[in-house]
């Protein structure tokens, strides 16, 4: 699968997410919305002009999203931007629920907001024995590289795979290779490496 993929997941499959941004007290306050829409450009939703959180998104322009369903979780942080009423129609015209909390002409409290640049990850563990990790990455936002890397120094003595749950670690070359898709990033390799040669980034 692909990031547009991932965000028809979360918008269509999974469709209700935590969402995350800094209350007025200055810590971190979550509140359940509802991914109303995603396209090529990001992920949309809104909410009343008239509510706390509308001002918050205002002010701080920057969200931490994560959902999950069936043991399969999307998790997005990145920029917002209000575009109004825009695309509000066709929200409705999908969401036909909306219809009823906001009858005829009162959707017009509303305001949809815009996910355009962001980065995040798919994580799968419905098959417990081979676990899925992607990234999924919205518009150019600056990426950080996450996972544990092997360096030069690795020695090929194999200890870091003995540990390892999910068996994802390629001991055939040296240095040997960690499959970051399948990482669980519990980091029993970097503990047990004897050259300290495994680095956590990000």
């Amino acid at each position: 699968m692909n990031g547009n993929d991932y965000l028809k997941m979360l918008v269509e499959d999974i469709h209700s997410a935590t969402v995350a941004i800094i209350g007025p007290d200055g810590h971190p306050q979550t509140r359940i919305i509802d991914m109303m829409l995603c396209d090529e450009a990001g992920v949309y939703f809104l909410t009343a002009k008239g509510k706390a959180f509308y001002t918050q998104l205002m002010e701080q322009r920057y969200i931490a999203v994560s959902a999950t369903k069936d043991k399969k979780a999307v998790s997005l942080r990145g920029r917002i931007r209000s575009i109004g009423s825009e695309k509000l129609d066709e929200i409705f015209e999908k969401n036909a629920y909306m219809q009823k909390i906001y009858p005829n002409d009162t959707r017009s409290a509303l305001e949809v907001f815009h996910l355009y640049e962001a980065s995040g990850e798919y994580f799968d563990i419905s098959d417990p024995a081979r676990v899925v990790r992607d990234s999924i990455v919205i518009g150019q936002p600056e990426t950080v590289v996450s996972g544990y890397f092997v360096g030069s120094g690795c020695i090929g003595c194999k200890l870091c795979y003995s540990v390892c749950p999910q068996k994802c670690i390629d001991i055939s070359i040296k240095p040997v290779v960690i499959d970051q898709s399948r990482c669980l990033h519990c980091g029993r390799c970097a503990e047990i490496c004897p050259e300290q040669t495994i680095e956590k980034r990000g």
